[in-house]
Order: C-alpha cells, then structure tokens, then sequence
C-alpha cells in the first residue's frame, strides 16, 4: 500500500510541475494571455508542496535532475545562464 502512496504522489507532482511549466510556455511563446501566468504560478507552487512531501531522497533527485537539465540549456542557450544568474 505504502508503494502506491508513493507511486501516486509521484504522478501527481509530476503533472502539477507540467501544468504549470505548460501554462508559462502558451503565455510566453504562443502569444496566450497573461492571465494563465495565476494557475502557473499554483500549480508550481502546489508541485514544491508535493515535493516536500516526498522522501527525503526523492527530492534530492529532483533537484539534481533539474540543475543538470539548465546547465544542459545555458550550454545550448549561453545567454540565459547570464539571465538567470542576474549578468546581463
């Protein structure tokens, strides 16, 4: 029973991180209202909830996973690591 807990707290961060990762795309690149930036910025904030919930482990790897994947994108795209570091 313990697995399925898990197994289902994992498929829930991961859509509340795509929702909202999703929602900041139609705004930014498709030309969307900004108004879709409000459910964005819940649905991030409801996946760093989740993600606290889960073990301790678990979110170790989420953040090792992320940080490999911007440095991956400021290697293809040199002018948002300075963005996002505040250098511009």
């Amino acid at each position: 029973m313990e697995l399925i807990k898990t197994f289902g707290l994992f498929v829930v961060t991961a859509m509340a991180e795509i929702v909202g990762c999703y929602l900041q795309y139609l705004w930014l690149k498709q030309g969307k209202s900004a108004w879709l930036l409000v459910p964005a910025a819940l649905s991030l904030a409801l996946f760093a909830w989740l993600l606290s919930l889960h073990p301790t482990v678990a979110g170790r790897v989420h953040v090792r996973l992320q940080s490999r994947r911007l440095r991956a994108v400021r290697r293809r795209v040199p002018a948002l690591g300075r963005c996002c570091t505040g250098r511009l």
